[in-house]
């Protein structure tokens, strides 16, 4: 059967959201028998270097004839050229497949030059390739919205591991009370996107009350903005308040999860967010914005949802859940309620089978 490969930026084993969801849909592949491997590229992304460049031609030369190619789009981004010059190396036939979590011209602390290049580079590189599978449908929308697509690509979602119920959560024989103080959790990366400066900002708005909030996530992949932002929890006086855990295993954030009483997640834009799904896998609810797909991912009885970049709305939805027993009670069932139709990692694994047309294909196992 043909050969299937994943082609990623950099380690596959990093532990963010879109690596993850490569990993988990390629095990998936493998669990059904098919013959599937993944590459990591050298060089700099999204702003590719040259050495990016060789490395995913190099990528894109190796596969059999026929092979199925499915390049993350924080890949191929910046790759409009290098895609385009590949295709023409190659003389036998190959199915290329961009998967893309969110437009790169949508991230956070671009120059405008930069994210110029990126929307031509994107552009170009979709114009490359054989199918489009998206995250979200809010990324379908985003890409013809934003000319990069004229017709809408596949979308699907990213799954969820089942997972035990929070402490908080637990419901024998009644839901728990808020501790005291309030332990908030809020997982994500520290790069501009993600909000935590407004986080900063709220939770200083909330210094008569008692609360407390872990972050967890890698602090390298935007070392300056991480900085300033220890600079700034320092002089707001927040130390002791703010704990800053780094990025856990997942042995260490499912204990981390569980400790938490509710998941606070401040970006401006997500192609998905995966934190939400996670969060409600274990009955926690979730204070998040209207940023990009998020209020597609919340449901509407399991949360509370913020503009953006508002810290003072924030800041009220944060007082709110403190001093609202009711309403914590309410989101705390809602949250219970939809951890029973999340979506799986095996679910979505065969909805990608399905939308690259793989399951119409005999898996090497079945032909063993």
């Amino acid at each position: 059967m043909s050969k299937i490969v994943f082609v990623v930026p950099g380690d596959p084993h990093q532990r963010t959201g879109g690596y993850r969801y490569d990993a988990r849909i390629l095990q998936a592949l493998l669990d059904r028998g098919f013959d599937a491997s993944v590459v990591g590229l050298d060089g700099a992304f999204p702003m590719v270097d040259d050495r990016a460049k060789e490395s995913l031609t190099d990528a894109l030369m190796k596969p059999p004839a026929h092979a199925t190619v499915v390049v993350d789009g924080l890949a191929l981004g910046g790759m409009g050229d290098a895609i385009k010059h590949a295709r023409a190396l190659r003389s036998d036939p190959m199915t290329l497949v961009a998967l893309v979590h969110h437009p790169l011209a949508d991230e956070r602390g671009l120059t405008d030059r930069d994210r110029a290049w990126l929307w031509q580079q994107e552009r170009s590189a979709l114009a490359c390739v054989d199918q489009v599978v998206v995250t979200s449908a809010f990324t379908a929308k985003r890409l013809v919205e934003r000319g990069y697509l004229t017709d809408s690509p596949s979308v699907v979602c990213p799954g969820v591991d089942p997972a035990p119920l929070a402490a908080v959560a637990e419901i024998n024989p009644a839901p728990r009370p808020e501790p005291t103080p309030a332990n908030w959790l809020c997982v994500a990366s520290l790069i501009p996107r993600k909000g935590h400066d407004v986080l900063l900002q709220a939770l200083n708005q909330l210094g008569d009350r008692r609360w407390h909030c872990q972050w967890v996530g890698d602090d390298q992949r935007h070392p300056e903005h991480a900085q300033r932002l220890w600079a700034e929890v320092k002089a707001l006086g927040l130390s002791e308040r703010i704990d800053w855990l780094g990025e856990q295993d997942d042995a260490l954030l499912a204990a981390t999860y569980h400790r938490a009483s509710l998941c606070v997640l401040p970006s401006h834009y997500e192609g998905f967010g995966m934190v939400v799904t996670e969060a409600l896998a274990r009955g926690l609810p979730v204070i998040t914005t209207n940023g990009g797909a998020l209020p597609q991912t919340l449901p509407d009885n399991a949360g509370l949802i913020v503009p953006a970049g508002d810290a003072r709305a924030l800041a009220e939805a944060l007082r709110q859940w403190l001093d609202d027993a009711s309403l914590r009670r309410s989101l705390q069932a809602g949250a219970r309620e939809a951890r029973a139709s999340l979506t799986s990692w095996a679910q979505a694994g065969e909805r990608f089978i399905d939308a690259l047309g793989l399951s119409t294909l005999e898996p090497k196992a079945r032909q063993q």
